[in-house]
């Protein structure tokens, strides 16, 4: 199984902050979404990067570029069309708790 990050860009600066009633209802969507996704095994570990630019990552194990490409697309952030997913494959060289 491949590895593959996805970056979720928020709409705007200070974006944790400043959610709007309907942003703060997707987001609550998108973390479920995450802890689903944990729970079945495909999600390796996400979270926001912190400070006045709140970028979120998501680093996912999926088969190929296309099954990563849709799991993205499908995270309630992007699929909102309030937050801009961006697709990277990668490795996870070292993991604390993986040999």
């Amino acid at each position: 199984m491949a590895e593959w990050i996805y970056f979720i860009h928020s709409p705007r600066e200070d974006f944790a902050a400043t959610m709007t009633d309907d942003e703060k209802h997707v987001w609550a969507a998108h973390f479920e979404n995450l802890q689903r996704m944990l729970a079945e095994g495909t999600l390796v570990m996400a979270g926001p990067t912190l400070g006045r630019i709140n970028t979120g990552i998501a680093v996912i194990e999926a088969p190929d570029e296309a099954a990563a490409r849709r799991i993205m697309e499908e995270d309630p952030a992007i699929a909102s069309g309030i937050a801009k997913g961006e697709l990277r494959g990668m490795r996870v060289s070292l993991l604390r708790g993986r040999e």
